[in-house]
């Protein structure tokens, strides 16, 4: 079955080759405390930085998952509330839960909208700005140039930016904000079960001034723990060791980047040749690169998703408010040509 699932997706070719090597070196017995463990967290934060290219001075963290970072960053790194601009699910969702814990204020805006001056009207400048850089339920994206203007406009905020569906597939300017973090189930082709959370300077001082240390994932502490190369928790050494070794595999982000666009260039133009199906997203400017969502009238959803499945192709449902009349396909790197042409071919009836 070929998953175009966006997230978790399809799997880079050679896990199960990584897997075999892992339970060889014997990483997977060690301590999380022992060299070869620090060894393995060095070397894989050193790639991160490598491959996509995160400023040096900005910290890397390993963390459970995406989901676990809204949680620190609830914890950790919001003095007084946390401002969530969000047109989309998953967006909303951070901004629900943070709520449960702080004080935050919701900034709904439409998925075909772009960021503006008036969007961020109102905003405390001295407080987190949450942004989700990829919004995978709809399908769309706040490009680097908006958070370069979210940066300009509100310059002694912390921005925070939930990239799980772009990190590792296109180029993020990360000096545009200080908290990135991602899930690697999406575009770093690796099974679920790991987070990264990336922290700039301005973060790792907020951190330290608010001194937040009152649960086992409070940033002070993992701070502590990441000057030793270790973590706070017993992580999951298996997901490490494969980040590792897909990084050492892959080409740089600005190689992966133009491939991706490329990829979701050909989607578009696709898309706009069909008679039954469309791109859900009318702004060409917002339209993600990474998720591509197809809308129809819901039985032929239906129809399609029945059918690609019994081909051997598993498509992503639609979700919320977009369920029945979407489904949508990952542009991941890890989706070799052959298997998007099996899936345009598929198609092209539509």
């Amino acid at each position: 079955m070929i998953s175009f699932y966006p997230g978790p997706s399809r799997i880079h070719d050679k896990i199960p080759q990584y897997l075999t090597g892992a339970v060889r070196t014997g990483i997977l017995s060690a301590n999380h405390r022992s060299e070869p463990f620090i060894e393995l967290s060095k070397k894989t934060i050193g790639l991160l930085h490598e491959k996509l290219r995160i400023p040096k001075r900005y910290m890397i963290f390993f963390t459970s998952s995406a989901t676990e970072c809204w949680e620190i960053i609830a914890q950790s790194l919001i003095k007084e509330k946390s401002w969530h601009l969000y047109n989309g699910a998953f967006g909303q969702k951070w901004f629900e839960y943070t709520n449960r814990l702080r004080n935050a204020q919701a900034i709904a805006f439409g998925m075909n909208e772009k960021i503006d001056s008036k969007i961020l009207e109102g905003i405390d400048d001295e407080e987190v700005i949450c942004v989700t850089q990829n919004e995978t339920s709809n399908g769309t994206q706040v490009t680097n140039s908006i958070l370069r203007f979210i940066r300009r406009s509100k310059p002694n905020a912390l921005i925070a930016v939930d990239a799980t569906s772009s990190l590792a597939g296109i180029k993020l300017n990360f000096r545009s904000a200080d908290i990135w973090f991602a899930s690697v189930q999406k575009c770093f082709g690796l099974p679920a079960g790991l987070g990264l959370l990336i922290c700039s300077p301005r973060a790792i001082a907020r951190a330290t001034e608010i001194n937040e240390n009152s649960h086992y994932n409070s940033l002070t502490f993992m701070i502590e723990m990441m000057k030793k190369w270790q973590t706070s928790f017993t992580p999951n050494v298996t997901a490490i060791y494969l980040l590792s070794r897909v990084l050492e595999d892959s080409p740089g982000i600005a190689d992966v980047q133009q491939k991706i666009e490329k990829r979701y260039r050909k989607w578009v133009k696709f898309l706009s040749e069909r008679n039954s199906l469309k791109h859900l997203i009318d702004t060409r400017a917002v339209q993600s690169y990474t998720v591509v969502p197809v809308a129809a009238a819901p039985e032929i959803i239906k129809e399609i998703k029945l059918k690609a499945k019994d081909e051997g192709m598993l498509l992503g449902e639609g979700y919320g408010n977009w369920k029945a009349g979407t489904f949508r396909i990952a542009n991941f790197p890890a989706l070799k040509k052959s298997e998007i042409k099996k899936l345009m071919s598929f198609l092209e009836k539509y």
